[in-house]
């Protein structure tokens, strides 16, 4: 097993072909994402996954599955899950309620890709909604940082029952800026005073509960001039030294239009992955760049190495250690097994 195996890439199909399981046995993978693409029916997703096992047990599979407009499976006996907005209306009208529909909706979620064989979901959205961004939008529980917290954590705690960990995103806060990182760069001019003490609280107030994080593609100008997924002062400083974040973080993905441009300048693939793992990334994501034959995950593989062995990126052990902890430290049960389940039962009956 590597000392570090950073890098979280994808796979073109609903099987795997030769590059694919050539790409999954480098040592410097560490897991995949899914998407829609890779999915056909709930068969074929627990076949996949099981065959990504087979190169590696200890890879971890991915996926972005929130709820609402972000839930990459849908059919075959998948819960349509509603967006996080409405577990912030539900919390208006009865608070305690919410709570319960939110560990409902996190241990559904979880439970269900579980039985299919994915290990971890990027989920729960953290940031506020302040009405602006189109990106986030109905993903966000509320504009209150109190209220994002409370039903963050009860979303955790679901996942938690359904044996899987999490990941808060986008920290500190997406949700303020209007620009779409997928497809630029925005710029967050607010204080680290004003930032610190409203969109990034719920980080604070969850430094025990959180098993991952992943930082925002958006530049805050008055603390650093680097995105927050590449800055050591985000994350070295703020996120594990003042707000005392142990688990392990994860850069959005690196295809994105704000992660490439540092410096002035628009980078490689490589170059971006190892200024973010200096930065204090732990694991690094390339996203869509399987699918036209993967030149892309090849060059960030072979740049990524290459800078190891040139001293460029050093590759951390206590980096592997926080991948190794969010793998799930149980067997899930079947689909079968989950469905005659009455903690999963009860879980539907309380979704919002």
């Amino acid at each position: 097993m590597t000392e570090h195996a950073p890098v979280i890439l994808d796979v073109a199909g609903t099987t795997l072909n030769v590059d694919d399981r050539r790409r999954l046995a480098h040592p410097l993978t560490g897991g995949l994402i899914l998407f829609a693409r890779n999915w056909q029916d709930r068969h074929q997703l627990t076949e996949l996954n099981a065959e990504i096992k087979t190169i590696r047990p200890d890879l971890l599979i991915c996926v972005d599955h929130e709820g609402g407009r972000v839930q990459r499976f849908r059919t075959d006996g998948f819960t349509a899950l509603p967006p996080m907005r409405v577990l912030g209306d539900a919390w208006m009208k009865d608070a305690l309620t919410a709570t319960d529909a939110a560990t409902a909706a996190g241990h559904v979620l979880g439970a269900e890709l579980r039985a299919c064989g994915v290990d971890l979901s990027f989920t729960p959205v953290l940031d506020l909604d302040f009405g602006a961004s189109s990106v986030i939008g109905d993903r966000s529980f509320h504009r209150d940082a109190r209220v994002v917290t409370m039903l963050g954590k009860s979303l955790m705690h679901g996942l938690l029952r359904a044996g899987m960990a999490n990941c808060g995103k986008h920290f500190p806060g997406h949700g303020f800026v209007k620009a779409d990182s997928h497809l630029e760069i925005p710029v967050d001019r607010r204080s680290l005073k004003t930032i610190l003490t409203d969109d990034a609280r719920p980080y604070e107030w969850l430094s025990t509960s959180l098993t991952s994080v992943m930082p925002a593609h958006v530049v805050y100008s008055k603390v650093d001039d680097h995105p927050a997924g590449f800055s050591q002062r985000w994350l070295k400083d703020i996120l594990r030294g003042q707000l005392g974040f142990t688990g392990a973080v994860f850069s959005d993905d690196l295809s994105m239009a704000g992660a490439r441009r540092l410096r002035g300048r628009e980078i490689s693939y490589s170059e971006a992955a190892a200024t973010a793992l200096d930065a204090g990334c732990d694991l690094v994501l390339l996203c869509n760049q399987s699918v036209d034959g993967g030149a892309a995950v090849d060059a960030l593989l072979d740049g990524l190495q290459a800078a190891a062995e040139r001293g460029l990126w050093h590759p951390d052990p206590d980096s592997q250690v926080r991948r190794l902890a969010l793998l799930p430290s149980s067997a899930p049960m079947t689909w079968d097994e989950l469905m005659h389940d009455p903690v999963y039962q009860r879980a539907l009956e309380r979704l919002p």
